[in-house]
């Protein structure tokens, strides 16, 4: 390990703690670790870790203190008891949770002098430690720029803002995306299987047409913002007809259909608010407006 780079304590040892632990150490930072179960510890010992006994011992080991455990609950659990250990220390929190947590984690922090980042980690842990990988912070922007060079040894390391909520918010929100899209891209792998092609063969094409995708997302973002969507590439009644012909296909070759009748779903509410002519774009206005069509 490298004593001019910053001493980091990892509290938390499940599969992501351990990733980010065993990260830290491949860029050479001296890392303590502490787990309710030690035996976890093991292997990164063997790396060169430091086990600390406590967790009273584990933060008193670094300036920064990274907690990932099993939610907000266990935090407390773990760090209430030697709450005050933390004065003077930075605590980074990856742990999962909500919003509404995060402020919460902020505010008690700051009222025991602790520094406070929250942070949402975009990747399982074989990518920890790659810097393609994005990890999301939101918190004070001097905080974040001084513990920055540190956090990237983790990945990618994008703050969101002052707002300590921000990164909980963006975590559901890409989250939504992803599952989203995993889910269409399944139900067109069973739908083609059907007809036994394999999943190796459409997903090279389902890749490039999502490049195409985000050409769209760039597009309507700016027709969000703006409150206007000009339906001059594909109108929200081009879509509905469009989408008829995947459920036809779909229910002809036996495949569940629940994911594409919520989507048509929701255009045929845009259309009924008026959006039949407007763009794909026009769909937020009932999505983050559920009642105002009735």
């Amino acid at each position: 390990m490298n004593s001019d780079l910053q001493a980091v304590t990892v509290v938390g040892l499940g599969s992501m703690g351990s990733a980010l632990a065993a990260a830290l150490l491949d860029r050479g930072h001296p890392t303590t670790v502490w787990n309710r179960s030690a035996g976890k510890a093991q292997a990164l010992v063997e790396r060169g870790a430091r086990l600390a006994a406590t967790p009273e011992e584990s933060i008193a080991a670094s300036p920064l203190i990274i907690a990932c455990v099993l939610d907000y609950e266990a935090l407390h659990t773990v760090l209430d008891p030697v709450v005050g250990a933390l004065a003077g220390k930075a605590l980074v929190n990856l742990t999962s949770g909500s919003p509404e947590q995060a402020h919460e984690a902020a505010a008690w922090a700051q009222t025991h002098g602790a520094d406070y980042l929250d942070g949402a980690i975009m990747t399982t842990p074989p990518g920890v430690g790659s810097p393609e990988m994005m990890f999301l912070y939101s918190g004070s922007d001097a905080v974040f720029d001084v513990h920055r060079p540190t956090l990237a040894a983790l990945g990618d390391p994008l703050h969101l803002g002052a707002d300590p909520g921000l990164a909980s918010l963006y975590d559901a929100a890409l989250l939504g995306l992803m599952w989203a899209t995993m889910t269409g891209w399944l139900h067109g792998i069973a739908l083609v299987g059907a007809e036994k092609i394999p999943a190796t063969a459409i997903t090279p094409i389902a890749i490039r047409w999502l490049t195409a995708v985000n050409g769209f997302l760039t597009r309507y973002a700016a027709q969000v913002d703006a409150g206007r969507y000009p339906g001059d590439d594909a109108t929200v009644d081009v879509q509905i007809a469009a989408i008829d012909h995947l459920i036809h296909a779909a229910a002809d070759r036996g495949v569940d259909n629940a994911l594409p009748e919520v989507l048509k779903a929701a255009m045929k509410r845009a259309k009924a608010a008026g959006h039949g002519s407007d763009s794909y774009a026009s769909l937020i206005e009932v999505l983050k407006n559920p009642g105002d069509e009735k």
